[in-house]
């Protein structure tokens, strides 16, 4: 017999399995005996009343042998040279959930990232951070795990439609995550600790039988009447295959200049643009539990945060609670920033993206209806940040007050943003409707969580790459491109995913795909 039950406990007891056990059987209605199993299926925090609690999901069964759940890795054979291939452009979440797939069933992944692995991608981080040094192949969006391994490592989703999320983030604990992201509401790895998940999934990749060419910047598709039959790099060299899965990540601008060069159909998309709102974590806390002192064993709060402003979405992005901002840009000369939090979130600081909407109407005054015209709106944006500045990766900022009433801050308060900040008019600096929309929302915010609008807040411009302005269209049956047989677009570069687990079960989806088509 199995029964579900949801209990709540206090902060100060939520290592206590003893307690948790006691509570969920006598939930039930059954007496303590030895041959009862407990679970925890859903753990999260519930802050509605004066004391929080953790809300648990728990799963009690009698009489039933526990067996334990089978490893999705004892599944994978070597896939031996000779077999069947299909190259993957990107080594982020959807290119090596792709290739883990591809090597359950049977099909040799040849992965090809521009990017260097996790280990040497520290060190372009560094001089990004210490030194406004951008390197345009490795930074906090290119190499190895893609953009969300140094970018906090949020697994939350929504997308439950889509595919097998139990799998995906089976397979992160696997490659050695912890295992209490099975059971959180919004689980987190950590940018501390994801790398090192992703150099063990690298590490399977190959032992299957998989190659990674790392520093494998493409510059062509080998195309012939209507059909990919593989890629090449920029020192020439050519990887063929009959099916091409290209997930390079929302900034990979030049692969979609090159797609359009090549005549394989592409789409522009809406995005959202805006900046990233900085408090001191400890006033979040404070807000949301209602204590002065976080209590021991509550996490860092965060906070969601929308509403509509003229017929336009504002909304809080990417949310990091004990967290940092980090320069993100791509290119020299543009200033671009994102969040990231270490696995215990114990900084100082809170901090989150909080954009708008934009679409056609917002970029075509600027650039016309071109495929190209938001994308072009979007470096507008970054370049005139960068031009507000000193040439360095010092980001342009406000206090949250002054920045709503449109006068330059005299100061700024502290941030964990290591390039440093300079004050500057981010009001004039984003585009009217953007700003205005923002304002108008930071006051609306501000009614509906009490303390949020506060001169004590930092907003840092600019936050602008939630999404990538471009879209690959493909069938959404085959998973294939539309027009060019053999090509499978994945992931948030394609269009199809917005964040880690996402862009993970649309890589599987897609290696399921290839399988078929191969066939």
């Amino acid at each position: 017999m199995v029964k579900q039950v949801e209990i709540s406990v206090l902060p100060k007891n939520i290592s206590d399995l003893a307690l948790i056990r006691s509570k969920a059987i006598k939930k039930v209605g059954w007496k303590e005996h030895s041959d009862i199993s407990c679970r925890i299926k859903r753990k999260s925090v519930d802050a509605r009343s004066r004391q929080p609690v953790y809300r648990l999901l728990m799963e009690i069964s009698k009489g039933i042998p526990q067996v334990p759940n089978p490893s999705h890795l004892s599944s994978l054979n070597i896939v031996p040279p000779g077999s069947t291939e299909c190259i993957i452009v990107g080594a982020g979440p959807a290119g090596y959930f792709a290739a883990l797939e591809l090597i359950e069933l049977g099909i040799r992944p040849i992965i090809v990232e521009r990017g260097k692995d996790v280990r040497e991608r520290r060190r372009d981080l560094r001089a990004i951070q210490q030194f406004g040094t951008v390197d345009p192949h490795s930074n906090y969006c290119f190499g190895e795990g893609g953009a969300g391994t140094y970018s906090d490592g949020k697994l939350y989703t929504r997308s439950h439609k889509r595919g097998n999320i139990q799998k995906a983030l089976k397979l992160l604990v696997e490659h050695g995550a912890q295992s209490d992201i099975l059971i959180d509401a919004h689980p987190h790895i950590g940018s501390n600790k994801l790398p090192k998940v992703v150099g063990n999934i690298r590490e399977t990749i190959i032992e299957k039988g998989g190659q990674i060419h790392f520093n494998c910047h493409i510059t062509d598709f080998i195309v012939r009447k209507g059909k990919i039959l593989g890629v090449t790099n920029a020192a020439g060299k050519e990887f063929r295959s009959d099916a091409v899965i290209l997930a390079t990540g929302h900034s990979a601008r030049d692969i979609y200049y090159l797609l359009e060069k090549k005549k394989i159909r592409i789409e522009p998309k809406p995005f959202a643009l805006g900046v990233r709102i900085e408090h001191p974590q400890s006033l979040i806390d404070s807000i949301q539990y209602r204590q002065k002192k976080r209590e021991e064993n509550l996490p860092a709060s965060s906070y969601k945060l929308v509403c509509q402003v003229r017929d336009k979405g504002v909304f809080s992005f990417c949310m990091c609670p004990g967290g940092l901002v980090v320069p993100a840009a791509t290119a020299p000369g543009e200033i671009v920033v994102n969040g990231m939090s270490m696995s215990r979130r114990d900084s100082a600081y809170a901090n989150s993206g909080t954009v708008v909407a934009v679409d056609e109407n917002d970029w075509k005054a600027f650039a016309g209806k071109g495929i190209f015209a938001g994308l072009e709106y979007q470096k507008h944006v970054e370049k005139t940040m960068f031009s507000a500045g000193d040439g360095s990766q010092k980001a342009p900022a406000q206090r949250l007050t002054d920045f709503v009433k449109g006068k330059l801050s005299n100061d700024l308060p502290s941030s964990s943003y290591i390039p440093g900040l300079f004050s500057a008019p981010v009001h004039q600096l984003l585009p009217k409707g953007v700003q205005e929309r923002l304002r108008e929302a930071v006051k609306i915010f501000g009614s509906r969580m009490r303390g949020y609008y506060t001169e004590e807040a930092n907003v840092i411009g600019t936050e602008s790459r939630t999404s990538s302005p471009i879209k690959i269209p493909r069938d959404k049956d085959t998973f294939m491109h539309v027009d060019m047989e053999g090509l499978f677009p994945c992931g948030e570069g394609a269009g199809y995913a917005g964040g880690i687990i996402s862009a993970a079960m649309d890589g599987q989806n897609v290696a399921r795909a290839v399988k078929r088509f191969l066939r």
